[in-house]
């Protein structure tokens, strides 16, 4: 009876579900809003305070952003060329290692990750 129990309390042990650890971390971010963007700031979704996240890439462009939160969901606020604010909501940060930020000619904005 001991040599059935120790084997099949070690699968037991095997085969547990283990907590996933996701932080927000680096990324790039690709500009498809048909617009340069002169700044970028970040808020964590809920909050109030804007912090500069760094980077302007113009139209079609991409650039890297450092950054590294225990958080996931966050809202972006592109600063266009022409003064304007573009903000998206609810961008899930966590596993993302491209964040695409779309503007379609009506004005919609939406988020593609990779």
């Amino acid at each position: 009876m001991k040599r059935l129990i120790a084997p099949l309390l070690g699968l037991a042990m095997v085969t547990l579900p283990v907590p996933a650890l996701a932080d927000a971390g680096n990324f790039t971010l690709v500009n498809k809003t048909g617009a340069n963007i002169s700044s970028l700031s970040i808020r964590r979704v809920g909050t109030s305070a804007w912090q500069p996240l760094g980077g302007s890439p113009s139209s079609g462009a991409r650039v890297a952003v450092a950054f590294a939160n225990p958080d996931c969901a966050f809202d972006i606020r592109a600063t266009l060329a022409d003064g304007s604010n573009a903000t998206f909501t609810g961008v899930n940060l966590c596993d993302a290692t491209s964040v695409t930020l779309n503007r379609g000619q009506n004005g919609q904005l939406w988020v593609d990750y990779d």
